[in-house]
């Protein structure tokens, strides 16, 4: 039998010294040929990123908290991002809990909301729609995010967002903490002619410049807004309250002029009248809408699995109406955020999380406006960013 430690008795660390140099004999011939095909498939990374052996979607072993192959809703996994301008909807991942500041475990969000939507079938009863036959859907995996720093996982997000739009292809995004409101945006307004307006559903502002001195989960929209064409005007807030928003926050959202609507205020006008107040202000003088729909905003005994649970939030049933009223005229983009598997309880908040994204696509389809494609423009992934 061959033994590695033979006539080394008398060295301490023997195991040790041969690992060493046995690691020096295998070979790397697969690994570089990984790389060579991450690369060619996955995009290259922001020009941010210092290790160009990184590309921009994972589609190989690295990071390990992304990259799962179970698609969304079984949706067909797209290889080759270069591909994507075939689909209509692009699904993909931006595992990203850097910015969180109570509770982490948002990375694994878009792992969480896929495997929920392995109980949903693609036909919606009271909708009449099957998406499976009425809506070319690819699942395109999960942007390359970086845990330690969080602006290199914001430009790695904002070239992904970038690249789908690009192609004419909407986006659905499956996060991630709140943070990442500010790359989707960034990613998306340069291809629109025109105005982005934002529908933003949260029990919490999130507009504050910095939190803990960095662009956290409670700033994307401080950030987003300074976007030239994503004015704080077209800022739609909706199921703020509770005790968990910072004042500085709020005084940024009256110095712009954004539209914040309480819980309170949804149980006084009626969910019909806020869907329309709500369409009115981001589509003015906007040529699009992004929807941005933080889990939270949904009542927490309903929602366990999320960052900052907040009580006297909305119930389901009055968020998924909202959606469906807000996305019948069209979107050109979905986000969903804050849901954390490690928190939750028989996948409650990743259920939820899937059937606002359900609900909205398929209203859209049945209203034959799955969002106004945007401007072919010609416009390559931006970078390196600097806003």
């Amino acid at each position: 039998m061959f033994n590695p430690f033979a006539g080394q008795a008398d060295i301490p660390n023997r195991e040790g010294a041969w690992a060493q140099q046995v690691e020096a004999e295998l070979p790397t011939r697969r690994h570089r040929e990984e790389i060579d095909r991450c690369l060619a498939h996955g995009l290259e990374a922001a020009p941010t990123i210092n290790d160009r052996t990184l590309s921009t979607f994972s589609r190989g072993e690295l990071p390990h908290f992304a990259g799962e192959r179970g698609t969304f809703l079984k949706a067909p996994f797209l290889e080759d991002v270069n591909d994507v301008s075939d689909a209509e909807v692009a699904v993909f991942g931006a595992p990203l809990d850097a910015g969180t500041t109570y509770r982490p475990g948002t990375r694994f969000g878009p792992m969480g909301i896929r495997r929920s939507t392995n109980l949903f079938g693609t036909y919606c009863y009271e909708l009449g729609v099957d998406l499976r036959e009425q809506l070319n859907i690819v699942d395109i995996g999960d942007v390359v995010t970086i845990p330690a720093n969080i602006e290199k996982s914001f430009d790695q997000i904002s070239q992904a967002m970038s690249h789908v739009v690009s192609q004419g292809v909407f986006p659905v995004v499956l996060g991630g903490d709140h943070s990442i409101g500010f790359p989707t945006v960034r990613g998306l307004a340069p291809h629109l002619d025109g105005n982005v307006g934002i529908i933003h559903f949260d029990r919490h502002v999130d507009t504050q410049e910095t939190d803990l001195d960095e662009r956290m989960h409670t700033t994307p929209w401080f950030h987003a807004t300074n976007i030239k064409n994503a004015p704080a005007t077209n800022l739609v807030q909706i199921g703020i309250g509770g005790w968990q928003a910072p004042r500085a926050g709020v005084q940024v959202g009256r110095q712009r002029g954004s539209t914040v609507i309480t819980v309170g205020d949804v149980e006084r006008v009626g969910i019909e009248k806020i869907a329309e107040i709500a369409l009115e202000t981001a589509w003015k003088d906007a040529k699009a809408v992004y929807l941005s729909f933080d889990i939270d905003v949904i009542d927490a005994g309903f929602v366990p699995g999320t960052g900052w649970p907040e009580p006297g939030g909305l119930l389901p049933r009055e968020a998924l109406n909202l959606i469906r009223l807000i996305s019948e005229p069209g979107l050109n983009g979905i986000e969903v955020v804050e849901c954390s598997p490690p928190y939750d309880w028989a996948e409650q908040t990743a259920l939820l999380s899937s059937r606002v994204i359900l609900d909205s696509l398929a209203v859209m389809v049945r209203a034959g406006k799955l969002g106004k494609k945007p401007a072919s423009l010609k416009r390559h992934a931006w970078g390196p960013y600097t806003d």
